[in-house]
């Protein structure tokens, strides 16, 4: 396997050569941006695999640059890294498309094992199958809404709708699994990978489902509260 590319994102100096240093050591090509500014114009140069994010940038802050990146249609993966252990800028940075949400200070295990986690999911939506499997070349309607699986793309009402990694891999799972309930831990080990979360995660990405995808989002018709036990997917 090639070396992943993970550009830090990190003004405070020794977080910054810490995590480069472990990451290299783990046998990725780590590179390190000091603010916001300079984090996009690297993103806009290079194609990298994995982006570690600091919430308190100079210049830009990591929402700001969050926000940027997916207003320009750049869906590598995010790693948000912040002091900030609030609800509010968890939920803002899930929102904008952030892939995980680390709180400072960290276990460097836990971190990369999280950031192993992302790549993985990542690298298996890029693969090409040889040959492809009958689920990945099927083709989900509901409602005004058409779901590629092999082309990854998504329609509603004949438009493209854009969605991040993990809101694709979120709406392909419900597609697969209609009327069943899930509770949010269940979805976070079936979806993300992980068997310790936080469940407020997955109510942001049905959010985010909701809103890009129904008709009226305060009612939805489609991704079903079953209070007290999870979701349910109604095609």
């Amino acid at each position: 396997m090639s070396a992943r590319t993970i550009l830090i994102v990190e003004d405070d100096e020794p977080i910054a050569t810490g995590l480069s240093l472990n990451l290299r050591l783990a046998g990725n090509e780590p590179e390190v941006a000091r603010d916001g500014e300079v984090a996009l114009e690297m993103l806009a140069d290079k194609a990298f695999d994995l982006v570690l994010l600091d919430l308190n940038l100079p210049r830009k802050n990591g929402l700001e640059v969050l926000s940027s990146l997916r207003e320009a249609d750049n869906l590598v993966p995010v790693i948000v890294l912040s002091a900030r252990d609030g609800e509010f800028d968890k939920v803002a940075a899930l929102r904008l498309g952030a892939d995980d949400y680390v709180t400072k200070p960290f276990a460097l295990a836990e971190l990369l094992a999280r950031i192993d986690a992302v790549l993985r999911r990542s690298s298996a939506a890029t693969v090409e199958p040889e040959p492809p499997a009958a689920a990945e070349t099927e083709v989900s309607k509901f409602g005004e809404v058409v779901i590629d699986a092999q082309q990854r793309t998504v329609t509603r009402k004949g438009a493209p709708v854009k969605l991040t990694h993990l809101e694709f891999e979120l709406l392909l799972f419900f597609a697969r699994h209609p009327y069943h309930v899930f509770n949010r831990n269940r979805l976070l080990g079936l979806v993300w990978g992980q068997t310790a979360g936080s469940p407020r995660t997955v109510d942001n990405f049905v959010g985010q489902l909701r809103k890009r995808l129904e008709d009226d989002p305060e009612h939805p018709r489609h991704f079903i509260t079953v209070r007290g036990s999870g979701y349910r997917f109604d095609p």
